[in-house]
């Protein structure tokens, strides 16, 4: 079996357990006896234990093997939740990202666990009632592993008829009866690692447990399978002892009896054994509908539950060939209209609505809930509000709302960032919070929503807000503005210099802030993914970041528009409307150019200036037409040439030798074949 080709499925699910036990923790915090939570962090580890233990890595395997001691003690009652324990568990996890990171990088860091072993096994020692139950435990299975090591596994008559349609072909049946060392920590691992090594070497007909509770451990330290194959016994024997951990092989020939009915056959070995009769009776009267009940649910789950895990290269390329294929749609819709051909525009037709759906199926693919990335930050404020002293209380909204998997991957930093700033900058201590009257916990909100075709993300905090004098003041110091320029500022603008490189009102450097890369960072990154992130603020009410985000990159709604023979695409989320001007409607007010829209001044922009396009075309002045879009919470006016229309256009990057240009968001190919550049809305007023 080649084990790289289960690694990248490995770290993603191991992924998924390590944050579904980040959860589960702060859960278990909260409401430290609520046993729901409990057999969910087990569940979690125990699965991070199976999967590393087969793929290899023992040093995970080890260490969630001493956190399932702690937690069965904790399900069991034996030991009770406290600080103490949650905050090793949470050190736990944390090593287990850094060992599974480390697998993801290659890396040959080691990470040592020894110490956290140490505090779990002191933990697990601390009420003497768990040693006993593990040495009653002991007691009672320790006699029944010799008849358990030879007893006979019951085939039914279909598989007594493959073992005889073997047997003519000259393979044998052989019942293998492996004991495993008592205390072996990983069983589920090293009986997967013994079928592996028997399904080498023949075909597994049988087990006993089955497969499922041999994968869940649902057995003492010893099992049976029967495989037919044409290797003698010995080489069986020698293959499986090869395997750590496994202390004792019996291989035993499978003998038919002349008159089989519908019983099972008997070996040899037990017909001199009557103790193996009892134990054989025991087993099969014990647990007989188990197997059924457990096919059932497993039935349930599959009818239930089906999914596919994809590369996200994969739904990229599948995206890219649907953007070509609306390419190609738009070009044939303009040649039909050109020629007049009926027959081809019925058919363009149909085949629009087969690309829409498929399109629109394409986009719902790649969607992906904001909640993945959400569901990381309330463990990050929670150390956080303990390294500040600071008590937060985080309120997550709208985790289901939906954007493209390509955004989520980028909106992780800058939510980081913004998170950390409202936690360090924002909220007060609950001292100072007391005296202004405020409760003493601090509250910190983060919401998704959609509006029209974005999605907006808002960072909450009801701290002490921003002072746009103090950060004139240190915009001023830093010299990043003059004096003259500060006073003129409006409040509202003052606050926006938060976002400029290299800006920060602490007033020393801390790991968790003070440095000015952060607000910059966020502007730079949000706006790279085609968004925009805006900040309001009041004193002694808090402050809110709000980012804008385009639901996907791939495919939106445009306008096109003319300025004298260019063509260029507006994004239709950006437009309010379009409207007809005359050259006296234009007034200027501080030598900027402004219309009159139903009461409110909009500042005006002249595309054909901005893009230093030569206004070679002759056209009538008479009649204006005039965009206008929405930046943020302000509006501004686009005057064009002419407005072609609404068209659906897929977004290609500018390449290296072009990226850069602000006012420029992309290009995308018309139908005519021709390339028209897209505007990026919020670098035209700047």
């Amino acid at each position: 079996m080649d084990i790289n080709q289960y690694m990248g499925m490995f770290l993603e699910e191991s992924r998924e357990h390590l944050q579904a036990l980040n959860s589960c923790l702060l859960d278990l915090e909260n409401d430290p006896g609520n046993l729901n939570v409990l057999d969910e962090i087990f569940r979690s580890a125990h699965t991070i234990k199976g999967m590393s233990a087969t793929m290899g890595f023992t040093t995970i395997a080890e260490l969630t093997h001493e956190m399932e001691n702690v937690l069965d003690l904790l399900r069991k009652g034996t030991l009770q939740a406290n600080d103490d324990i949650t905050d090793i568990l949470f050190k736990c996890v944390d090593t287990l990202e850094q060992l599974v990171e480390n697998v993801s990088s290659n890396s040959d860091t080691p990470i040592e666990i020894k110490p956290l072993i140490s505090k779990l096994t002191a933990i697990a020692k601390g009420e003497p009632c768990s040693v006993s139950e593990q040495h009653s435990v002991q007691v009672a299975v320790t006699p029944e592993t010799e008849s358990i090591s030879v007893q006979a596994v019951n085939l039914d008559e279909t598989e007594l008829n493959v073992v005889k349609a073997a047997r003519k072909q000259g393979i044998e049946c052989y019942e293998v009866h492996i004991n495993l060392r008592a205390g072996c920590l990983l069983k589920s691992a090293r009986a997967y690692m013994v079928m592996s090594a028997l399904e080498e070497l023949g075909e597994v007909i049988k087990s006993v447990p089955t497969v499922e509770e041999l994968e869940k451990e649902n057995f003492d330290n010893s099992f049976q399978v029967s495989v037919l194959t044409s290797i003698n016994a010995e080489n069986i024997e020698t293959a499986v002892l090869n395997i750590s951990e496994v202390e004792k092989v019996d291989v035993i020939p499978v003998i038919i009896p002349e008159n089989t009915e519908k019983s099972a056959p008997i070996p040899e070995a037990q017909a001199d054994n009557p103790t193996v009769s009892k134990r054989d009776k025991k087993v099969s009267g014990d647990k007989p509908e188990k197997p059924a009940a457990n096919e059932q649910h497993n039935d349930k789950k599959l009818k239930s539950g089906q999914s596919v895990r994809v590369d996200i290269d994969k739904l990229d390329s599948l995206l890219n060939l649907v953007g070509e294929l609306v390419i190609n749609k738009t070009r044939l819709e303009q040649i039909g209209l050109t020629h007049k051909l009926t027959d081809l525009v019925e058919t363009i037709e149909q085949m629009d609505r087969v690309t829409t759906d498929l399109q629109s199926v394409v986009m719902k693919v790649r969607m992906v809930p904001v909640g993945q990335v959400f569901n990381r930050f309330p463990r990050m404020v929670r150390d956080l509000s303990r390294e500040l002293n600071k008590e937060i209380n985080l309120i997550i909204q709208g985790e289901e709302t939906e954007l493209d998997r390509t955004v989520i991957d980028e909106i992780g930093d800058p939510l980081v960032h913004l998170l950390r700033n409202s936690i360090d900058h924002g909220v007060e201590h609950p001292a100072e919070r007391q005296a202004k009257g405020k409760n003493p916990v601090g509250e910190v909100r983060l919401i998704a929503r959609h509006e029209g075709n974005n999605v907006i993300i808002m960072v909450e905090d009801d701290g002490k807000g921003i002072n746009a004098d103090v950060i004139k003041q240190k915009a001023v110091e830093r010299g990043m503005i003059t004096q003259a320029e500060a006073d003129k500022l409006e409040a509202a603008e003052a606050v926006r210099l938060v976002f400029l490189p290299g800006f920060s009102t602490a007033e020393t450097v801390t790991d968790v802030s003070g440095r000015g890369v952060g607000m910059d960072a966020v502007k730079t990154k949000i706006e790279s993914l085609g968004g925009m992130v805006d900040v309001e603020t009041k004193i002694n009410m808090g402050s809110k970041f709000k980012i804008r985000l385009p639901l996907t990159l791939a495919i939106i709604q445009a306008l096109l528009v003319k300025v004298c023979e260019e063509i260029y695409a507006i994004p239709l989320g950006s437009i309010d409307s379009t409207i007809n001007i005359t050259p006296q409607d234009i007034k200027t007010i501080q030598n900027q150019e402004v219309i009159l829209l139903r009461g409110q001044i909009i500042p005006i922009v002249r595309l054909a200036n901005v893009l230093n396009v030569a206004n070679t075309c002759q056209h009538s002045q008479e009649e204006l037409f005039v965009v206008i879009v929405h930046i943020g919470e302000e509006r501004a006016g686009i005057i064009v040439d002419t407005l072609i229309g609404q068209q659906e256009i897929v977004i290609k990057s500018m390449g290296k030798l072009l990226a850069g240009i602000k006012v420029i968001a992309g290009a995308t190919i018309l139908g005519n074949g021709q390339v028209a550049l897209i505007l990026d809305v919020g670098a035209l007023k700047q």
